[in-house]
Parts: C-alpha cells; sequence; structure tokens
C-alpha cells in the first residue's frame, strides 16, 4: 500500500534511508554518510513524502517536488519485491515525475532508472550539497 507519511514516520524513514544507503552507496565516506543522515530531516521539509508499507511496515519511500523524484529508498530486507518499481510508477502516474538526479557511482540504481524509461541528459561533478559524488541528471 502506498500512502502519504508524516513527521510520525521521520524516524522510520531515516531507518529506511540508512539500511539502503548502507548497501547501495559503498563509494560514500563515513564522514558524508553521517552527514547526509543528518539533513535528511530538512530533506523531507521540501518533498512531499510517499511510503510504501509491506507485512504492515513501511518498507520504502520516495520524495517528490513537481516533475522531480527527490529520493526513493527501500529498505535492505525488502529489496527485490518490486517496491521501487511501484512507487516509481505511482510517482509517474499521479504527480507526473519525469527526472531524477542520480548519484554516477550508484550502478544499481541508474540501472532501475534506464530500465524504467529515464535517459542521462546531463553529467555534474558535484552533488547538490557540493560534493565531490558526480550526479547524472536523467529524464523521462
Amino acid at each position: 500500500m502506498i500512502r502519504k507519511t508524516g513527521a510520525a514516520d521521520h524516524q522510520r524513514l531515516i531507518e529506511i534511508w540508512e539500511s539502503a544507503v548502507l548497501h547501495t552507496h559503498d563509494f560514500l565516506n563515513a564522514e558524508d554518510f553521517l552527514y547526509y543522515k543528518t539533513r535528511m530531516p530538512v530533506y523531507f521539509e521540501h518533498v512531499t513524502l510517499l511510503g510504501y508499507e509491506a507485512d504492515g511496515v513501511l518498507a520504502g519511500f520516495m520524495g517528490i517536488s513537481g516533475p522531480n523524484l527527490e529520493m526513493l529508498f527501500i529498505h535492505n530486507d525488502f529489496r527485490g519485491r518490486g517496491i521501487g518499481k511501484k512507487l516509481l510508477t505511482y510517482g509517474i502516474e499521479y504527480f507526473k515525475v519525469s527526472r531524477v538526479d542520480v548519484n554516477e557511482q550508484n550502478i544499481q540504481a541508474l540501472g532501475f532508472y534506464r530500465h524504467m524509461g529515464f535517459d542521462v541528459l546531463e553529467r555534474t561533478a558535484l552533488d547538490g550539497e557540493g560534493k565531490a559524488y558526480p550526479i547524472l541528471k536523467m529524464r523521462l
């Protein structure tokens, strides 16, 4: 089930983020991991957050701002169940998502978005926080 999430869900969303990032972002150094983790509540303020419940628990979430998918994370215990595809499809259908920025080094995410029909339009050397993690700007 996909539902809007609220402040009461933020701790679980951070847990999902942490689990996902630890298993998919091996390029991220420990200092930057902690930096981004502390920034998550701030990021949440700028997006519409939607979560996916599986087995009675939030298993994944996405954050949308306009046509941009700003974040999509699935707890590692729930990966491989099609939750990311369900969330993204929902975002495309109901929120007209057509753009996403992806860490170039996150090969799994890059492959997922390509599989979902996104193409790379541009590459930037720095991420949105000015850190040296190249970003690929993708569009449907």
